[in-house]
């Protein structure tokens, strides 16, 4: 990728649960994480990442924790993007759609290097 993609960006992230699964659409069932991954990869977007949290919880105030005594089958889930803030603005209404929940925030990043490895 060309150094035109350093400087100012936004960085999306998008927070769900393990067990999510896509309701709608052309990945309708696939795990949510997954379905967001390849919507935003057929969107063009720069790049993404998926992370897998060790506890968390959310506005239902359940504890989701990998602790072997508690142990979740719903661990929370960040996506990550870093892209122009249009095009993920312009993505919003398409992820809401797929999202029974969730929370979704954009903050500004500084991008010092984007390049392919090798």
């Amino acid at each position: 990728m060309p150094h035109w993609f350093e400087g100012e960006r936004t960085l999306m992230r998008i927070f769900l649960g393990e067990s999510d699964r896509c309701p709608s659409g052309p990945h309708k069932g696939k795990a949510l994480y997954e379905a967001i991954l390849l919507t935003l990869r057929e969107e063009g977007c720069a790049g993404a990442t998926v992370v897998r949290a060790i506890a968390g919880f959310g506005p239902s105030a359940t504890l989701h924790t990998g602790r072997v005594l508690r142990l979740s089958t719903d661990l929370p889930v960040i996506v990550e993007v870093v892209d122009d803030e249009e095009k993920l603005q312009r993505m919003l209404p398409q992820l809401e759609e797929i999202m029974g929940g969730g929370l979704i925030t954009l903050e500004k990043a500084r991008v010092v290097m984007y390049r392919a490895v090798g």
